[in-house]
This record gives structure tokens, C-alpha cells and sequence, in this order.
């Protein structure tokens, strides 16, 4: 993981065009900025080719970052690569973030979970508890599900999840708000999860 005066060396460095500082940024992020896109396509091709794309745009104009949080500008990248992938393609409406079987069930292990190359999450992501998370995630709005996996999953601030999801700050509190009180419920009686919003 680089430090943060690491990381911000090799900003300066890439928006002087040094590829090779770039190119440490991308190994650094290509695993989060990858899950992403796969949560927003639930698709692997969509996601390889919406992490491509946000990599390459995120070269191109990197000397426009004015600062702040890195992966929080990287994942507004992907956020907007993303919906211009599907205006392009013209397809049907993406598939549910976390996808249901024909009798309505959560499906156990959405595509998107399965990462091969998975970093330092891969031990909580990878146990029962996680995925038990995930199934009573799959059961929340889509607009609190967004919310809450950027705050609660990628550990984003308020203002930066506002940012990538394009809404109010207050839109975001009080989705998120809602978010946790529902997880809350269904956290009721079921096996404990060490996780952000089980504590409030």
C-alpha cells in the first residue's frame, strides 16, 4: 500500500507525464477501482473494459486533480465510464448489483464477488459472515445499497460518496441513515458481523 506523501509524489510525477509513477498508482488501485466496476456492470467484460477505460482517462487528466482524495476522484471516474459504456452499448438495463435467482432468492455468490486477483480484503470477503452480509445487502434500495457500499465497504467520506454518486451531501446522510437502520434490523438475531454499521 503506498504512504500518502508516496502517493502524492507520484501524482506530481504522473501529471508531468511519468508513466512508471502511474503505473504504480494503477497497481495500487487496480483491485478496488476493478470491484467497482464490477458492481456497477455485474458484468467481468464490462468491468475489465470500464477499468481500462477509467485507467486511461484517468491519465489523461490526472493534471487536473486538484487534490483530496485519489481513489475518491479514480472512483468517480468509473462511476461516469461506466454509464457511458452502457449509453454506447445501448443494453438492456444493467443487472441488479446483487442479483436474484427466478424464485426472487439472492443469488449466494454474485459474479462480481469472485475476484481473482483479490488484495487485502480477500480474507474478509472470502468468509461466510461476509457473504451473509452481502445477501441482506442485496435487499436494501438500490439507491442505500450504493451509499453504504461506498461508505461502509470502501470507506469513503460523505462528501467524496456524494461526489461519485452525483447527489446532495444530505441526500447521502439520510440515505445511508436509512441504510444502516434497515441493516440494523436484519442484523437482528443472525450471526455477528465485525462491520462498520453494526455499530452505528
Amino acid at each position: 500500500m503506498i504512504t500518502q506523501p508516496s502517493e502524492q509524489m507520484l501524482i506530481a510525477s504522473a501529471s508531468n507525464g511519468d508513466l512508471e509513477a502511474f503505473n504504480q498508482l494503477v497497481l495500487n488501485y487496480q483491485d478496488v477501482v476493478y470491484r467497482y466496476a464490477n458492481a456497477l456492470a455485474n458484468d467481468s467484460d464490462s468491468a475489465e473494459d470500464t477499468t481500462q477505460e477509467s485507467f486511461i482517462k484517468a491519465f489523461q487528466n490526472i493534471i487536473r486533480f486538484r487534490g483530496g482524495s485519489f481513489r475518491g476522484w479514480l472512483l468517480k471516474i468509473v462511476t461516469n465510464t461506466s454509464r457511458d459504456q452502457f449509453r454506447r452499448t445501448k443494453r438492456h438495463p444493467m443487472d441488479p448489483l446483487f442479483p436474484e435467482d427466478e424464485d426472487g432468492e439472492a443469488i449466494e455468490s454474485p459474479a462480481w464477488l469472485a475476484d481473482p486477483t483479490a488484495s487485502v480484503d480477500a480474507k474478509v470477503q472470502g468468509n461466510e459472515e461476509t457473504h451473509h452480509l452481502y445477501r441482506m445487502l442485496d435487499e436494501l434500495p438500490d439507491s442505500y445499497r450504493r451509499v453504504i457500499t461506498l461508505i461502509d465497504l470502501y470507506e469513503l467520506d460523505y462528501t467524496e460518496a456524494a461526489q461519485i454518486l452525483h447527489i446532495l451531501l444530505g441526500t447521502v446522510k439520510s440515505r445511508l441513515a436509512r441504510a444502516r437502520m434497515q441493516m440494523k434490523e436484519k442484523l437482528k438475531g443472525t450471526i455477528h458481523i465485525s462491520f462498520a454499521i453494526a455499530a452505528g
